[in-house]
């Protein structure tokens, strides 16, 4: 199914990056405390930089986390339904999530118009770069849960993009 190829490569390509995220808050907050503790003379940008990474690890994390199950989805209450009320059930845990992921669409894009022409003060660029992170998640969460749906309605299971 095209769905399922298109979402895995969107997860995978979403966890490199926030791995890469990581990479860099490790590098960032390192080259702080060089600066800081060596060189006397702390990077001003660097806590900016740092803070903005957590956002976009975080979000494309879990955004990844819905794809690949690693979200909290009521399993042990699922576990003790029928098969038939587990299917219904399941289907609306990923519409739930999946109306989560609007939200975050919605009003993520509502807060980074809000905040567009305020700089983040030690890296020049828009607060609303924060909020990029949180729609671009949404997108993803709403793709990932439809992919579930279908999955359920279709008695297929989603493969892990990590596999």
């Amino acid at each position: 199914m095209f769905l399922t190829k298109f979402n895995a490569a969107l997860c995978r390509a979403a966890m490199v990056a926030a791995v890469l995220g990581l990479f860099g808050i490790v590098f960032v907050v390192m080259w702080q405390v060089f600066g800081r503790y060596v060189m006397n003379d702390t990077p001003t940008w660097a806590e900016g930089a740092a803070l903005v990474l957590v956002i976009y690890v975080t979000m494309l994390g879990a955004a990844a986390g819905v794809r690949d199950a690693g979200h909290i989805g009521m399993e042990s209450i699922l576990v003790l339904l029928p098969e038939k009320l587990r299917q219904k059930f399941e289907i609306v845990i990923h519409v739930v999530v999946g109306c989560f992921g609007a939200m975050m669409v919605w009003y993520g894009s509502l807060l980074g118009k809000s905040v567009m022409n305020y700089n983040i003060p030690s890296l020049g660029v828009s607060e609303g770069i924060n909020y990029v992170a949180v729609v671009i998640a949404g997108v993803l969460i709403i793709l990932f849960c439809i992919e579930h749906i279908i999955a359920i309605v279709t008695g297929k299971e989603v493969i892990p993009s990590w596999h």
